[in-house]
């Protein structure tokens, strides 16, 4: 592990001379890399012997705290729990607060619909712990063309809320007509102006310079893989996509304003 970090400098007089590690506090703004390992991901939880890192991909390790045993910018730290707060400020990949040990509660009579299942997953991807600790479901609808029958189907009232995610939802398409014909008291549909979901995704997160524009009559996910040059089936294109977002920072605002808008409609009291 020592080879990581160089050799100690040799001072006069065949004295080594010590480098000083900085210790830096486990705090949910610190993104860490487990030296020996390399795995490298956000700190979500710092106890008195140990800390837990979640990469991009959502997964999570625990290491112990270790003396210089990690890199921050490639220069070794110790990460040390935070004085006071005991944790510091965790963050979900939402930009909420943590809540550590959570257990899911049961799921609310509210419901949050999105058009398919690339938003479902994006949005658990981002907002999975937020709904996890509000009690929210989120279900996917395969497009809205049915949406004034399923919304029926659901029957709104006081304390059974429906939120509804549309892609598209900009003045004269049929998306929008849709939506105010079922937009009420207990529903609220909130769109993105997005032709596809995929576009919410930031592209310097997915390593490209802006999402092609694709020629009408010519399907959007296809013509999007094919001009990126990625060789791909548009669900391999999709699992490159969505691991390329570690938390909300890498979304567009105009996704993350509507989701987090419909998690307040439908946990209203």
């Amino acid at each position: 592990m020592g080879m990581r970090y160089g050799d100690d400098v040799l001072a006069g007089g065949g004295r080594a001379r010590r480098r000083v590690v900085p210790v830096v506090e486990a705090t949910g703004e610190v993104v860490a890399e487990e030296a020996v390992s390399g795995f490298c991901g956000l700190v979500v939880e710092c106890g008195k012997d140990s800390v837990t890192l979640e990469d991009r991909h959502g997964r999570r390790r625990v290491f112990p705290l270790l003396p210089g045993g990690f890199l921050i910018d490639g220069e070794a730290v110790t990460l040390a729990r935070p004085k006071g707060a005991g944790v510091g400020r965790l963050l979900s990949a939402s930009g909420s607060t943590a809540v550590a040990g959570l257990r899911a509660r049961t799921a609310l009579a509210s419901r949050i619909y999105v058009e398919g299942v690339h938003d479902a997953a994006l949005v658990e991807r981002v907002w999975g712990h937020d709904l996890r600790v509000e009690g929210v479901a989120v279900e996917f609808l395969e497009g809205v063309d049915d949406l004034e029958a399923i919304v029926a189907e659901f029957a709104p009232g006081p304390g059974r809320r429906l939120g509804v995610l549309v892609d598209h939802l900009v003045p004269g398409s049929k998306e929008t007509r849709i939506a105010s014909r079922v937009s009420g008291e207990h529903v609220l549909v909130c769109g993105h102006p997005f032709v596809d979901v995929w576009e919410a995704v930031r592209p310097s997160a997915v390593g490209i310079a802006a999402w092609p524009v694709v020629p009408k009559g010519r399907p959007w996910k296809e013509g999007v893989v094919e001009a990126l040059g990625w060789g791909c089936e548009t669900g391999e294109a999709w699992a490159r996509i969505l691991a390329s977002v570690g938390d909300y920072r890498d979304l567009e605002a105009a996704l993350v304003g509507r989701v987090e808008e419909l998690i307040d409609f439908v946990t209203a009291s």
